[in-house]
């Protein structure tokens, strides 16, 4: 099912509904399984000072869902307003967040479970047929959304803590098909953007005609063996591949591999991933490397990160059709054979492990995996309308931050598709980060 429904009659009212209770019901099976594999003094601990503490993300699900569902949808009477400053997200930094008297784990657990069961008398008594913020399921698909962004966030201060492995997946399906090389997307317009995806999110809309030059870019994001390539020819003491802000960060950050790397003594490299150490995998997308890290690879090899614009148009745009596609498939929802996604593994894939959910250029696992850093800024769009608050996007364009698109092993479907995006300061790398390279076309290949 989609979440591009008109909503006009009672049979397609209902079968929203239903959806919308699926995706709600989703989130809050992934929230409980990220916070009660630990005990009560791992879920107030700050496992680190860029991140929250878990105690913290489950009260914020919970607030923000009692604001929006159960306050302005539902019109109810609050459930717990005193609480409201304490899990707002920009009056509190996350490294103050757990000097605050926050609600303890089983405060937390029955707030959000007591927010919850007042959601699902919303749901059941909305028409889903009001104004801007109800019309469609909007609000419903936003903290479906919300929740799932934040259980991201949860699973990489997963990925953060020190301790014995608590979270367990089954392995990545293996690779099908042989995925190696460039396609060249031809130069012309494509509609970037979305008017018609229902629970798109401002920052996505409007749809507006883009003019693209002609470009080529990887069938795959940048693989570990192509990684260990640069490590080994210096990349990381070779100046002159940085930019000069970049240089200053791995000088001052010390960084000389990504996050979670270690090399043994016999010069072996070994990944660390949610308390287990394996060696690193040579056909899987390079993870947890920050923005400055994938501009020196493309100096390095030569090539550059892709816009925006090129990314979105590598992912949605057919040209036997000339159609944007919701995903570079298709409009079907993601499934377990087109995309890596709602932490169904606990890494990336090796590449070629999706062929069913290549685009139709033969451009390969452009959704789930690892977000892709692309060489835009995260601007506002033409015409461009802040909803339902300015704290969601507005407030975030401009300055240093880098937009990262596509999704990760560890986002959800529902925060997953060809228009969504994804933002971050240039150098983060805790997030689930990696990148493909693109380039100019010569004269020859126009």
């Amino acid at each position: 099912m989609t979440t591009h429904l008109p909503g006009t009659d009672r049979a397609e009212t209902e079968r929203l509904r239903g959806h919308i209770a699926e995706v709600l019901e989703r989130a809050r099976k992934r929230t409980i399984g990220l916070t009660d594999c630990l005990d009560e003094a791992e879920l107030v601990a700050q496992h680190s000072r860029i991140m929250s503490p878990l105690v913290w993300d489950l009260a914020h699900i919970g607030n923000q869902e009692e604001l929006w569902l159960v306050r302005d949808v539902g019109g109810r009477e609050p459930v717990r307003a005193d609480i409201d400053e304490l899990y707002d997200a920009f009056k509190h930094a996350r490294a103050n967040r757990p000097s605050l008297p926050l609600l303890s784990p089983t405060e937390a657990r029955s707030y959000v479970g007591t927010v919850r069961e007042k959601v699902w008398d919303v749901l059941e008594r909305s028409t889903l047929r009001g104004g801007d913020l109800e019309a469609d399921g909007f609000a419903f698909g936003m903290i479906a959304q919300h929740e799932q962004q934040h259980d991201e966030t949860m699973l990489a201060t997963h990925q953060l803590r020190t301790g014995d492995a608590v979270l367990s997946a089954p392995p990545t399906p293996p690779s099908r098909v042989r995925v190696r090389g460039e396609v060249v997307i031809p130069a012309g317009e494509f509609t970037m953007g979305t008017d018609t995806d229902l629970w798109a999110l401002d920052n996505e809309r409007p749809a507006h005609l883009v003019h693209v030059p002609g470009f080529a870019i990887d069938a795959a994001p940048v693989t570990n063996e192509q990684y260990l390539e640069f490590i080994a020819d210096g990349g990381y003491d070779r100046p002159e591949l940085w930019s000069r802000a970049g240089w200053a960060h791995r000088v001052e950050a010390d960084l000389t591999a990504p996050q979670f790397w270690e090399r043994d003594g016999g010069g072996r490299w070994w990944r660390r991933g949610f308390g287990t150490m394996t060696p690193v995998r040579p056909r899987q997308p390079v993870v947890h490397v920050c923005w400055f890290e994938a501009e020196a690879y493309a100096n390095w090899a030569g090539k550059r990160l892709p816009t925006e614009a090129e990314w979105e148009k590598a992912a949605r745009f057919d040209p036997r059709t000339g159609a944007s596609q919701r995903y570079p498939w298709g409009d079907d929802e993601p499934s377990e054979l087109t995309a890596n996604l709602g932490q169904r593994h606990l890494e990336p894939a090796d590449i070629g492990a999706y062929p069913a959910g290549a685009s139709p250029t033969g451009v390969h696992q452009l959704i789930g995996d690892v977000w892709e850093w692309t060489a835009s800024g995260f601007d506002p769009y033409p015409n461009f309308r802040a909803f339902p608050y300015r704290e969601y996007s507005e407030v975030f364009f401009g300055g240093d931050y880098r937009v990262l698109r596509g999704g990760s092993f560890g986002a959800d479907a529902v925060a997953s598709r060809g228009t969504f995006r994804n933002w971050d300061h240039p150098i983060r790398r805790q997030i689930f980060s990696g990148f493909r390279l693109a380039r100019d076309l010569r004269a020859e290949e126009r």
